[in-house]
C-alpha cells in the first residue's frame, strides 16, 4: 500500500507540538510553551490570544492567524533551528526521505531560518506580519545580544498595490500629501498588536525607522530599520542603479593588450556623460550605484518578509535551475549574515506548477509551516462563499472566450462569448446593487473584469459604455506584461481605486494583471475572467480579489451568511447573497473549482438564481410613525467635580492577608546574585508579569508601586470600543486618576503592614523582588480591584448631574423576517430574536406585547445601544462589559431584563453581571425624580422555566417582573469605602 505524501510536513509536525497547548494558553493557564520562550514573548502570546484580553476588544486574531504566529515562534524560538534542514529534523524527519526533499532542504539557499505561511487570500496575512515584526523588535530591544532576534526588517512586495498597502499599514494613509501615522494599521489596531506599556516605544521606532524604497541606504535611522520596497527595485528593473552590474564572465588573459578605455575607467570610474549634460546629479547617482543594496548587505542581521511570495519561485528549464533576478539580491543580502538572516514568506499560492496540461501538478515550497487554505477559510466564514454562475447561454457557448484577432494576430474585437459573459456579470451586479441598497445604502457591490491583455481592456470599456454605463461607472487600470504601471500613471488611479468601497462609482473595474493581487477591497461581488490561461495559480489569485468580507458585525446578516454556508454544503443554492462571490466562469475553466464543489464549499447557480432575493428575507426596519410614545430615556450619570475630589477612606489594614508565607517566598527567590540562577531552577516568573492590561517590568520598589497603581486604576475604566482612537480617549482619564497618589499609598501600606501579617521592609536585601512573582502580583491586584469595584457600586452622592440618551438614536435596524416578529409597543415595528436558541426571547416579546400594563419595550442592540452596557468584574478578575436583553416600561417602573436558560442562572459571571446591573439601577434611583421620569428602575433576571410557568398559569409579564425584581437586600451589603 503506497504512502500518502504530506504536502506540508512542517505544518503538520509543528501542529502536533503546538495545538495541544492552545486551549491552556487561551484559558489563561500556563502551558509549557510559555516557559520555553522569553518573558517578552510570553507576555505577547498572552496579550494576543488569552481569552480575557480577547473579550475586551472587538478585533482578534482568528485561528489561522494564531496558528501562523505560534508555529513561527515555536520553530524559531523554542526549537531554535538555524536552517531549514534542522527544522525538518526536529518536526518532520520522515518527510526528508520523500523524493527530492533531502536534496532540496540541504541546498545553500536554505541555510538560514526560513518559514512560509500558506494563508488564503482575505484571511489577514498582513496582521500576521505585523505581529511577527513586533515580536522580533521587542525581543531584540530586551535582549540585543540574542542572535534569534533583530530590529532590522525588509518588507518586499510583488507590485505597487501591495507596496502601497504595506506603506499604509506601517506609515499611515496619505493625508494632504503626507502619510498620517495615526491612520496606520499598527496604530489603529494597537490594542490588538501591542501591549499598552510598549506602544510608545514601538510607535517611536516605526515613525523614525520606516523607509520607502527610495530611501533605502540613504535615510539614517536609529535602533533599526523597516525598509519597504517592491521586488522590481531589488531586481534592478525599476532602478538599475540599485544593484551592482558586477563583472560578467570576467576572464584574465596574460599578455593581452590592455584596453585604454578600461584602463582609464579603472582609476577614473566616474565620467560625466554628454547626454546628461555632464550633470553632478548623474555623477552622484552613479557613485551611489550599489549603495542601497550594499547597505542591506552590511546590516549585521535582518528579517525579510516576502508578501505574495509565489513570485520568488524558480524558473526551471530542463535540468537548469535559475533564480528570479530579485531573489539573487536576497541571497546576496543573506550571504553575510548566516543564521541572523530570517526569511518569512506569505502566499495564498506558495507553489510552482510543473508538468504539461494533463499531468500538471503543484510543487509546494519546502518551508511551509502553516496551511490555512481557502477550504478552512470558507468554512469558518472568514471570506465570501463562492458561486459559479452557470447560465444556460454561457454553458452552450462555443469556446470563443478569447478576443477576436485578425491575420496579424492583433486584437480586432470582443468575441460573442466574451460579450455574453460580460452581460451576465452586469446583470448580476444590477441585482445586487438594487437589493443591497434596500438594506444598507452605504454598501456598493462592484464588478471586476480581468482581461487577457491590455489590448482587450479598451474594447471591454467601449462595450460597457455601449451597454449603458456612464463614463464614471468604469475604471480601467492598464498595466504592462508584469502587471505594473509607471509611477506617474499609477498616482492618479490609486486614490480612486482604493476608495471604491465607499462610493457608488465606479461600478465596474477593468484590468489585466495589475489587480491580480494586493487589490484588497471588500465590495468585489462579481468577477468575469476574460483570459486564456488555465493555470490554477492565476485562477486562485484572480478569485482571491473578491473574497474579502463585505458584511461584518450584524447579527441578523451573520445568521443569514451561516445559513448560506450550510445550504452550499448540502449542494443547495443560497437563499440570499450576503457575502457571496459570483464568478461568471467559462466551462473550460471549471476544473479549478471541482475540488471546492466536491467539498461543498462552492455552488453552481443557474438562470433561476436571478429570482433569488440578494438580501434573502433581511429587511431594514425604520422607526415607526409615532415612535416617541415608545421611546426610552436612559439617564446617564455625570459626576460633579466636588464629588470626584472627596477624600478617600479605604483602610488597607482591614484588608485580607496574603495566603503566601513571607519566609517561603524569600527562600524561593534568594538574594542578590542568586536571583537569576534561582529563577532558572524554580521556573518561577520574575520581573515581567501582567496585571489586567499590560506587563510590568519593575526596576525598583518605587517603580513597582507606580506600575501596580497604574494597572489597577486602568483596570477599573476599561471600555469596549469600535476603534483604538476611542479606546485611547476613554482610557486617558481612568476612574481612579485623581486617587492615584492615595491608591499608591494604600498599596504601600498594605504591603508593608498588612500583607504578610507582620512588618515587611521591601527595601531590605531587595525583598521587594518577591512581589514580582506572578501569583503574588495577581493577588495584590485582585484584592484592590475587588475593593475598588465595591467602591464603584456603593458610592453615593448628594449632588447629581445627569444627561439622557434615547433608544431612538438608532434610526434603523436590519432584521431577518424569519428571525423577527411584529410588535406594537416598540419604537420599531419588528424586533429580532436569534434563530438558534431564541425561543425564550420570542415568547417573552409576544407576552409583553399583549399586556395592557406594558407601555413600551425594546430589545437592546448590544453594539448600537452601547450606552446601556455596564462594566463588571469577571470571575477571573478581568474587567468585562455586559449588555442586558430588554428594557420594559410601565406607568411606574422601568425594568432592565435579562432572559437566560435555566442552567445558566447559577453561572458565576451571570451573578456578577446581576450585581453590576443592580448597582446601576440603584444609582439611577438615587437621582431626583424629574431626572428619571419619576419611574423606579429595577433589574430582573428571568429563567426560561419561570417565564413558561407564569405564562402558562395566566399571569401577566408585569406581575412576574414586579415579583422577580431584584432588590438591594437580595445581595450582601458591603461597608462603604469612601
Amino acid at each position: 500500500m503506497s504512502k500518502t505524501v504530506d504536502s506540508f510536513p512542517l505544518a503538520t509536525g509543528l501542529s502536533r507540538l503546538v495545538t495541544p497547548q492552545i486551549e491552556d494558553l487561551v484559558a489563561g493557564r500556563s502551558p509549557e510553551l510559555l516557559q520555553q520562550v522569553t518573558p517578552t514573548t510570553a507576555e505577547l502570546l498572552k496579550f494576543w490570544f488569552q481569552q480575557d484580553y480577547c473579550e475586551v476588544r472587538q478585533l482578534n486574531f482568528h485561528e489561522g492567524q494564531r496558528a501562523a504566529i505560534l508555529h513561527v515562534i515555536y520553530a524559531h524560538e523554542v526549537l531554535g533551528t538555524t536552517r531549514l534542514q534542522d527544522l525538518y529534523e526536529a518536526v518532520a524527519s520522515d518527510a526528508m526521505l520523500d523524493g527530492g526533499v533531502l536534496g532540496e532542504v540541504t541546498r545553500d539557499r536554505h541555510q538560514h531560518p526560513k518559514y512560509a505561511a500558506k494563508m488564503a487570500t482575505g484571511t489577514g496575512k498582513t496582521w500576521v506580519l505585523n505581529a511577527l515584526l513586533v515580536w522580533q523588535y521587542l525581543n531584540n530591544v530586551e535582549n540585543p545580544d540574542d542572535p534569534r532576534f533583530t530590529s532590522n526588517f525588509l518588507l518586499v512586495a510583488p507590485g505597487l498595490i501591495v507596496y502601497d498597502r504595506l506603506l499604509d499599514s506601517f506609515q499611515g494613509k496619505m493625508v494632504s500629501g503626507e502619510r498620517d501615522f495615526g491612520t496606520s494599521d499598527i496604530y489603529e489596531q494597537s490594542d490588538l498588536f501591542i501591549p499598552e506599556n510598549y506602544r510608545t516605544q514601538v510607535f517611536g521606532f516605526l515613525q523614525s525607522s520606516t523607509v520607502t524604497k527610495h530611501d533605502i541606504g540613504h535615510k539614517v535611522t536609529g535602533g533599526g530599520i523597516v525598509a519597504i520596497t517592491n521586488w522590481h527595485l531589488l531586481a534592478g528593473v525599476e532602478d538599475p542603479n540599485f544593484v551592482d552590474e558586477g563583472e560578467v564572465d570576467a576572464v584574465t588573459a596574460p599578455g593581452e593588450e590592455i584596453d585604454s578605455k578600461m584602463a582609464a575607467s579603472s582609476f577614473l570610474p566616474l565620467t560625466p556623460g554628454a547626454t546628461a549634460g555632464n550633470s553632478l546629479e548623474t555623477l552622484d547617482r552613479r557613485f551611489a550605484r550599489g549603495g542601497p543594496l550594499q547597505a542591506l548587505v552590511d546590516l549585521p542581521d535582518l528579517m525579510v518578509f516576502n508578501d505574495e511570495a509565489h513570485h520568488i519561485h524558480e524558473v526551471k528549464r530542463s535540468e537548469e535551475v535559475t533564480d528570479v533576478e530579485w531573489q539573487k539580491s536576497l541571497l546576496e543580502i543573506a550571504s553575510t549574515k548566516g543564521a541572523r538572516f530570517i526569511q518569512m514568506d506569505f502566499s495564498a499560492t506558495p507553489y510552482n506548477e510543473v508538468g504539461s496540461a494533463r499531468n500538471r501538478k503543484r510543487q509546494y515550497f519546502p518551508h511551509i509551516v502553516v496551511d490555512f487554505d481557502l477550504t478552512r477559510a470558507i468554512r469558518a466564514g472568514l471570506v465570501k462563499s463562492l458561486a459559479l454562475d452557470k447560465r444556460k447561454e454561457i454553458a452552450t457557448l462555443p469556446l470563443n472566450f478569447r478576443a477576436e484577432r485578425d491575420e496579424q494576430r492583433k486584437v480586432s474585437g470582443l468575441s460573442q462569448g466574451q460579450r455574453t459573459m460580460l452581460r451576465a456579470g452586469l446583470r448580476k451586479l444590477q441585482i445586487l446593487e438594487d437589493q443591497f441598497a434596500g438594506v444598507a445604502a452605504e454598501k456598493h457591490p462592484k464588478l471586476l473584469i480581468v482581461c487577457e491583455d491590455t489590448t482587450v481592456t479598451p474594447l471591454v470599456e467601449e462595450f460597457l459604455h455601449a451597454e449603458g454605463l456612464a463614463q464614471d461607472d468604469v475604471l480601467r487600470v492598464d498595466s504592462n506584461k508584469k502587471g505594473e504601471l509607471k509611477t506617474k500613471e499609477w498616482e492618479p488611479v490609486r486614490e480612486r481605486l482604493f476608495d471604491v468601497d465607499r462610493h457608488s462609482q465606479p461600478r465596474v473595474i477593468v484590468s489585466v494583471l495589475m489587480l491580480r493581487e494586493g487589490f484588497d477591497v471588500n465590495n468585489i461581488c462579481v468577477i468575469v475572467p476574460l483570459r486564456a490561461s488555465q493555470a490554477s495559480i492565476l485562477l486562485e489569485q484572480t478569485v482571491g480579489r473578491g473574497l474579502r468580507l463585505m458584511w461584518r458585525g450584524n447579527p441578523a446578516i451573520d445568521e443569514k451568511k451561516q445559513e448560506t454556508r450550510e445550504r452550499i454544503a448540502k449542494r443547495l443554492e443560497p437563499t440570499n447573497f450576503f457575502d457571496v462571490l459570483f464568478v461568471v466562469e467559462h466551462p473550460a475553466f471549471s476544473k479549478f473549482y471541482d475540488e471546492l464543489l466536491d467539498d461543498g464549499l462552492a455552488v453552481e447557480v443557474g438562470d433561476e438564481s436571478g429570482e433569488t432575493p440578494a438580501t434573502g428575507d433581511v429587511i431594514n426596519v425604520d422607526l415607526r410613525r409615532g415612535y416617541q410614545a415608545y421611546d426610552f430615556e436612559v439617564p446617564i450619570v455625570i459626576r460633579e467635580a466636588d464629588e470626584e475630589l472627596q477624600a478617600p477612606a479605604l483602610q488597607p489594614l482591614n484588608m485580607r492577608k496574603s495566603k503566601y508565607q513571607l519566609e517561603w517566598l524569600l527562600d524561593q527567590v534568594g538574594k542578590g546574585d542568586r536571583f537569576a540562577s534561582h529563577d532558572a531552577e524554580t521556573g518561577l516568573q520574575y520581573g515581567d508579569y501582567r496585571v489586567d492590561g499590560g506587563v510590568m517590568t519593575a526596576t525598583g520598589y518605587n517603580d513597582y508601586l507606580s506600575r501596580m497603581t497604574t494597572r489597577i486604576s486602568e483596570a477599573m475604566s476599561r471600555s469596549i470600543t469600535k476603534s483604538a482612537k476611542q479606546y485611547m480617549e476613554f482610557s486617558r482619564f481612568p476612574l481612579m486618576q485623581t486617587f492615584r497618589p492615595q491608591l499608591a499609598g494604600w498599596i504601600d501600606t498594605y504591603i508593608c503592614k498588612r500583607m504578610f501579617g507582620q512588618d515587611f521592609d521591601p527595601m531590605e536585601n531587595e525583598n521587594w523582588r518577591i512581589l514580582l512573582i506572578e501569583d503574588v502580583a495577581h493577588d495584590i491586584a485582585g484584592q484592590f480591584a475587588t475593593r475598588l469595584t465595591e467602591l464603584e457600586t456603593n458610592q453615593t452622592s448628594t449632588d447629581w448631574l445627569a444627561d439622557h440618551r434615547l433608544t431612538s438614536e438608532v434610526k434603523t435596524i436590519p432584521v431577518s423576517l424569519a428571525g423577527s416578529i411584529e410588535v406594537t409597543k416598540c419604537i420599531f415595528p419588528r424586533q429580532p430574536f436569534p434563530l438558534r436558541g431564541g425561543g425564550l426571547e420570542r415568547a417573552f416579546m409576544e407576552w409583553l406585547d399583549r399586556d395592557p400594563a406594558v407601555e413600551a419595550f425594546i430589545k437592546v442592540h448590544e453594539y448600537r445601544h452601547d450606552f446601556v452596557r455596564r462594566p463588571y468584574l469577571k470571575a477571573d478578575g478581568m474587567p468585562g462589559q455586559y449588555s442586558p436583553d430588554f428594557l420594559v416600561r410601565t406607568d411606574a417602573d422601568v425594568f432592565v431584563v435579562e432572559t437566560k436558560a435555566q442552567a445558566a442562572l447559577s453561572d458565576e459571571n451571570v451573578k456578577r453581571k446581576k450585581r453590576a446591573a443592580l448597582a446601576w439601577c440603584e444609582k439611577l434611583n438615587e437621582l431626583p425624580g424629574e431626572k428619571r421620569d419619576s419611574r423606579t428602575w429595577s433589574y430582573v433576571l428571568l429563567g426560561e422555566k419561570t417565564v413558561k410557568d407564569w405564562r402558562d398559569k395566566g399571569a401577566t409579564p408585569v406581575e412576574l417582573l414586579e415579583f422577580a425584581r431584584l432588590r438591594k437586600t437580595d445581595v450582601a451589603k458591603t461597608s462603604r469605602l469612601f
